[in-house]
């Protein structure tokens, strides 16, 4: 670790610290419809929506009306995404003429957007049109991101309300997270990103000749080897910027190629580079300030702020310690760093971001759901691999995704204020609500679903050779990580992989798909139930024994909440994977 890579990190945690409370107030303002500067270009905009839909914004939705709306809205969405991927081989903007998406993968494929996941089993620049890439899935990262962010309103509503049988409307919640918020932002960093050198084409792909030939061999259709002479190589283009903008911002992470930010056509510079993780959590850092303005207990949102702070720099000091430290099985080696050297494990990453901006990034993209990355995490050290599976496998709660963040972690809140209660003998309560019986059991549903999931769906790969262990590229506890590591990205709605599974079959696709629907929309009716519920209720004056949640001491608790879950769930798994191929590593062996 430099005193240089220690900077870059705190720059970018100042730039998220200073930017969160002037965005945190301006989406208040936005939910709560009170007046903002964006109104007067984006509200005549906004009436003209209603009235071609038909909405009626002063409707309000109880809670089962609002999830009714969110499930059918992406029922709808999924299917349309589903229909031009298998039909994109007849439709215009596709200068490569691709064929039709294969129907698991386009299954796969439309799910993983719909559910802000953004999982890709397939090479991007050679399966997806111009076409599908902006009209499909482009779409779902600004209306994905969208929908978190209403849900995460929809939550604190629930919590600030008191006597209420609604919690807002879904669509109007939805259109303004999209007007006011992603497009205006997105529009500004699309210009910022093509600054730095990100391309916004639709030019076909361009053909360059190699400076040197090169020997290739490939697996051809009867299962031999052919090897042949590669001399020329197809530079893909396209309309990048204007992908990546809301691909960071809405934390999506689908890349435009299959190297994803650590592609120069997407992440070119170390600004660019900057810009991007920074983008990835300015949202979800914001929408705590929100939480707190609506409640009105700021220093509440602060608090929700410091606990992802200290788990954020809990994770990013682990991940960049482990990508530090030499190889133990590289011997008779320099790997210490040096100014002509960056020292520590190089495998995997872009020498123009180094060791400090890959653990960083790696950190970030999966604190949030975010999951595009600028390195290759199955080529990082056991223990610097272990944080992004850990940082997922804890609900993706550090920041997190735009909105699913927030609402993850006020789940966790919620159970925080549960145990405290419990501890002192009364009833506990939180804001001024009382916390009984049916918060508390919707609130156990919707953390239990996650490890169902995760730890259903690889048990049931590891004992299917066939389907499950014929995809892995390596074996051991390396192996079990790879598969852990998918189901753990899907249901956490991440999308990061480690690149050693090869996912693009049937079963991978269909189970990944399973795996996307159930960590988002089975967990998002629970937490929609408890905000219906909070909302219902009277406010009780504070007393003596009201545990306060705006002090350091309720932080400490969250936190330990938070890790205490995630440890007791998963610790069994992580200790037969990342952990177990760690202190084999010490001992000289691998697989």
């Amino acid at each position: 670790m430099t005193s240089n890579g220690w900077f870059q990190i705190l720059v970018f945690f100042g730039l998220v610290l200073v930017c969160a409370k002037p965005l945190g107030v301006y989406m208040a303002r936005v939910f709560e419809r009170e007046r903002t500067f964006a109104d007067l270009v984006f509200r005549p905009i906004e009436r003209v929506i209603y009235r071609l839909t038909g909405i009626d914004e002063s409707h309000e939705m109880r809670w089962t009306e609002y999830s009714v709306a969110m499930l059918m809205f992406s029922l709808v969405s999924l299917l349309a995404t589903y229909a031009i991927e298998r039909l994109q081989h007849l439709l215009p903007l596709n200068p490569q003429h691709l064929s039709a998406v294969a129907p698991d993968l386009a299954f796969n494929t439309a799910i993983s957007f719909t559910t802000n996941t953004n999982w890709q089993s397939y090479v991007p620049e050679t399966t997806m049109s111009y076409l599908t890439q902006m009209l499909t899935l482009s779409y779902h990262n600004f209306f994905s991101a969208a929908v978190g962010m209403a849900l995460a309103v929809a939550l604190i509503r629930g919590i600030a309300r008191r006597e209420s049988k609604t919690l807002g409307n879904f669509w109007v919640d939805t259109t303004r997270a999209s007007l006011w918020v992603l497009l205006p932002t997105c529009t500004i960093y699309a210009l910022l990103l093509v600054s730095q050198g990100v391309i916004q084409n639709f030019r076909p792909y361009d053909q360059a000749k190699l400076v040197q030939s090169q020997t290739v061999t490939t697996m051809g259709t009867d299962g031999r080897p052919v090897t042949g002479i590669v001399a020329t190589q197809t530079i893909a283009q396209g309309p990048v910027a204007s992908q990546e903008a809301i691909k960071m911002l809405g934390t999506n992470g689908g890349g435009f190629f299959n190297t994803n930010s650590a592609h120069p056509f997407e992440n070119p510079t170390p600004l660019s580079n900057m810009m991007e993780m920074f983008s990835i959590f300015l949202i979800p850092g914001a929408l705590t300030v929100t939480l707190g303005r609506m409640t009105k207990a700021p220093k509440h949102g602060w608090a929700v702020f410091a606990a992802m702070s200290i788990l954020f720099f809990l994770g990013v000091f682990i991940a960049y310690y482990a990508e530090s430290q030499p190889n133990p099985l590289l011997h008779g080696i320099d790997q210490h760093t040096t100014t002509m050297q960056a020292g520590g494990n190089m495998e995997g990453k872009e020498v123009r971001f180094g060791i400090a901006d890959s653990a960083l990034f790696a950190t970030v993209t999966t604190d949030a759901s975010c999951g595009a990355v600028n390195g290759m995490h199955d080529s990082f050290m056991p223990l610097g691999g272990l944080v992004p599976l850990v940082n997922m496998m804890l609900g993706e709660v550090v920041f997190g995704g735009v909105g699913a963040g927030l609402y993850g972690m006020l789940i966790f809140v919620v159970l925080a204020v549960f145990l405290a209660g419990l501890m002192v003998g009364r009833t506990p309560e939180y804001l001024g609500k009382k916390i009984e019986a049916f918060d508390v059991k919707m609130t156990m549903l919707y953390v239990l679903i996650f490890p169902l999931s995760i730890l259903g769906f690889t048990a049931v790969a590891l004992m299917m050779p066939q389907l499950g262990l014929a995809s892995l590229g390596n074996g051991g506890p390396h192996g079990l990580s790879e598969i852990l590591y998918a189901y753990t990205s899907t249901t956490a709605n991440n999308g990061s992989a480690f690149g050693g599974l090869s996912a693009n079959t049937h079963w991978y696709n269909l189970s990944l798909g399973a795996a996307m629907l159930l960590g988002r929309f089975l967990m998002i009716v629970p937490m929609l139930a408890v905000a219906g519920n909070l909302a219902q209720k009277k406010l009780v004056p504070p007393s003596p024994g009201t545990f306060p949640v705006h002090t350091s001491l309720f932080t400490v608790l969250l936190v330990g909440v938070i890790l205490i879950v995630g440890a007791l769930t998963f610790f069994p798994a992580l200790s037969l994977g990342p952990i177990l191929e760690h202190l084999l590593l010490q001992a000289g062996k691998s697989f």
